[in-house]
């Protein structure tokens, strides 16, 4: 039976512009709703800007906007940023909205008539030269339990402990500089305390049917907290604030992080009332629906203890799991105006690269846990470049145009003697993709993906479909395998729709093939007339990067200079001639220089077994290898052997013995990840060093 599932985002606070931090958790958010619904289940997907505080209240006095103007502007903003990279919400919604008042209010009514609301006097930081109380995000000092300075008044990013303001050491006010100095205030507080059964019925799964409500790592810091003490949560601000004010409380308000995980709710309502959907189907304690949140690791304290609580408290069911990812960091390092690795998303569409990419480059890297991301701008363009356009998009433009030419555009009715095999290799490795998604294992879908691309694009290398057209005896054989091929292109394209919605919509186009779910990817096309090819993707060009890399120097006030290049990724033009890539044709010296047996040690020589050779386009020196590493992977190499071997679709299936650590280089026509080793003195004279059959693809030579 298909599950019913309501699935949220972390709210974007509404004081700025998306940047590459904000996308990586909306992103995979995203590619999760589409998987479920290729799997059959119904999903609502919702959101909203996170558009209340002092924050926001002083940046709009700042911009001499009033704060509801200053929010409607940075909505639109981010709504058309979302929709350019296709993270497509079914609500999109606000925080300062009438739905949101009016939850707010009734939980918190809920919670004090339950008991569960306390109130006291407290003291706290008041900033005595802007004559107000401070929020936690606008005071910074020394993180009490770890010692590290620059950390916000809530939270430490680098322990991820939590605190009250008044715990930091050596305060600042980050609005004016000065010292805060503590005044009285009377707060209302949720008494988290009496919640920690709930808790833990929680985090064992007894309210989720058994299922786990988070990564075991992420569960386990839960209940760190938990075992370490719950607090008491400060749920209320003083005037003057941007919010909601506390129905029985003249001057106070609620505190953001009360009414903002609400706004999950209020935006789900609005959805409810312009719709037939129920809300109390999915939000009734009783609910046989489920409720996910995605949400960066920087707020699961608040998702995992205070959220599930409130819930509980006020008569709604807790969230079924939590889905959390962690930080962005590019090229191996916090983002940086200076180096302008600060980059918005806007400037990242405004230097014209395609929104999949990205896309496709995070869900490259993502699991179920919460592990940092780095965005290696050097690799984001080889990965997209070899996986998406020299792998996938490669076999359609390989052989379509065959099919266009000889065939009416009409695919074979049957497949070659022996590519049924072949296809049912290939629904072996597509088998399991549904469950892959659902756990969030997306790194391993695109593995697999690479792998399947891989077999395909050596078929076609081994049956050189360009041979076969010059021969018209064969042109049944060439129907076949360019059908075969763009079947298996078609499987390929169902397990990247969820990341790559765009592109595979243009692929559908081209196979006249709607692609409905998972199961309807893996039915072949045969005898099935389809429309003619046009180019779906192209490769990234690296001064598209420069800009986008400048432009956010720019637009973010950095300095001008270029950083120093890093020391393991040198330039290098698209006409040199890597080492990696072409053999040297100068004659070794007949006396070679000594060397150690530690300098030879450095070599990491290994057995790749041939998947794939063709001749390159516009080089009449180079070969283009595929090699199965075993455990190392796929390996793409381009060796200048060409006029040695004139016919490199025989290559196929050899050992041959190459160098897997030299560092990968980026050549005119793609990226070469290692050296294959020959013998001779070049030109003609070149012959590829051999293994036996035994040896496995990846082995290591001694």
């Amino acid at each position: 039976m298909s599950r019913r599932l309501l699935v949220t985002n972390a709210l974007p606070y509404a004081n700025g512009p998306l940047h590459m931090g904000h996308l990586l958790g909306y992103i995979q958010a995203d590619i999760w709703v589409r998987a479920q619904r290729m799997s059959g289940n119904k999903v609502i997907y919702v959101c909203a800007d996170d558009a209340h505080g002092t924050p926001i209240m002083l940046a709009a006095e700042k911009a001499g906007m009033t704060p509801e103007a200053f929010i409607a502007g940075i909505r639109e903003s981010h709504e058309a940023d979302f929709a350019a990279f296709g993270v497509a919400f079914d609500q999109y919604h606000t925080t300062h909205s009438e739905e949101n008042r009016e939850l707010s209010t009734l939980i918190y009514t809920r919670l004090r008539d339950g008991g569960y609301i306390a109130k006291r006097s407290i003291q706290q930081l008041f900033d005595p030269e802007k004559q107000m109380f401070l929020p936690d995000r606008y005071i910074k000092g020394t993180c009490p339990k770890c010692g590290t300075p620059d950390q916000y008044g809530d939270n430490c990013e680098h322990c991820g402990a939590t605190y009250a303001p008044t715990d930091l050491i050596n305060p600042v006010s980050v609005m004016s500089g000065a010292t805060p100095v503590l005044r009285d205030s009377e707060h209302y507080f949720f008494e988290l305390g009496k919640f920690e059964g709930l808790l833990r019925d929680w985090f064992a799964g007894k309210l989720t049917h058994g299922k786990p409500v988070a990564n075991s790592g992420v569960a386990a810091k839960l209940r760190e907290w938990l075992d370490g003490g719950l607090k008491d949560w400060d749920i209320s601000r003083d005037a003057p604030y941007f919010g909601f004010p506390i129905p029985d409380a003249p001057g106070k308000f609620f505190y953001v992080w009360l009414d903002a995980p609400v706004g999950y709710l209020a935006s789900f309502k609005a959805l409810c009332d312009r719709t037939r959907l129920k809300f109390d189907e999915f939000l009734a304690p009783d609910s046989n629906a489920e409720m996910h949140h995605f949400i960066g690791k920087d707020i699961i304290n608040f998702h995992g203890l205070f959220w599930p609580a409130m819930l509980h408290g006020a008569g709604f069911r807790t969230p079924t799991a939590l889905h959390v990812n962690g930080y962005l960091t590019v090229n191996g390092a916090k983002m940086s105006k200076s180096r302008g690795t600060f980059i918005q998303a806007r400037t990242y569409l405004d230097a014209g690269l395609h929104p999949g990419f990205l896309r496709y480059y995070f869900a490259s890297m993502l699991s179920d846990a919460p592990v940092d991301v780095d965005l290696d701008l050097k690799a984001f363009e080889e990965r997209v470049n070899s996986h998406l356009v020299g792998k996938w998009v490669n076999i359609a433009s390989r052989t379509a145009g065959f099919v266009h030419k000889y065939f009416g555009d009409r695919l074979a009715p049957q497949f070659c003697a022996g590519e049924t095999a072949l296809w049912n290799t290939l629904l072996e490795h597509y088998d399991g993709i549904a469950a892959l998604y659902d756990s969030g294992d997306f790194a391993e879908v695109t593995r697999r993906f690479v792998l399947m691309a891989d077999l395909v694009n050596g078929h076609i290398a081994a049956k050189a479909p360009w041979s076969m057209a010059k021969d018209e005896s064969r042109r049944d054989e060439l129907h076949q395998v360019c059908s075969f091929a763009l079947t298996a292109f078609r499987l390929l394209a169902g397990m990247l729709k969820p990341i790559l919605p765009i592109t595979v919509a243009a692929a559908e186009q081209f196979l006249a093939a709607p692609i409905a779910d998972f199961d309807d990817a893996r039915a072949g096309l045969r005898n099935h007339a389809i429309n003619a090819f046009e180019p779906l993707l192209g490769r990234i060009d690296p001064k598209r990067i420069e800009a986008m890399v400048e432009a956010s120097k720019d637009s973010l006030g950095g300095p001008t200079e270029a950083p120093a290049a890093p020391k393991k990724k040198k330039a290098m033009n698209d006409s040199a001639k890597p080492a990696a890539a072409i053999a040297d044709p100068t004659p070794a010296p007949a006396t070679p220089a000594t060397i150690g047996i530690d300098d030879f040690a450095r070599l990491d020589l290994r057995i790749g077994k041939v998947t794939a050779c063709e001749f390159v386009d516009g080089s009449d020196k180079l070969l283009r290898f595929e090699l199965d590493a075993g455990a190392l992977g796929t390996r793409q190499i381009f060796s200048g052997i060409r006029a040695a071997y004139a016919e490199p679709e025989k290559l196929v299936g050899r050992n041959v013995v190459f160098i897997a650590n030299l560092a990968p280089r980026k050549m005119r026509f793609g990226l070469s990840e290692g050296m294959i080793l020959s013998a001779g003195d070049g030109g003609s004279n070149l012959f590829l060093l051999d293994a036996d059959q035994g040896a496995e693809p990846g082995a290591t030579v001694r």
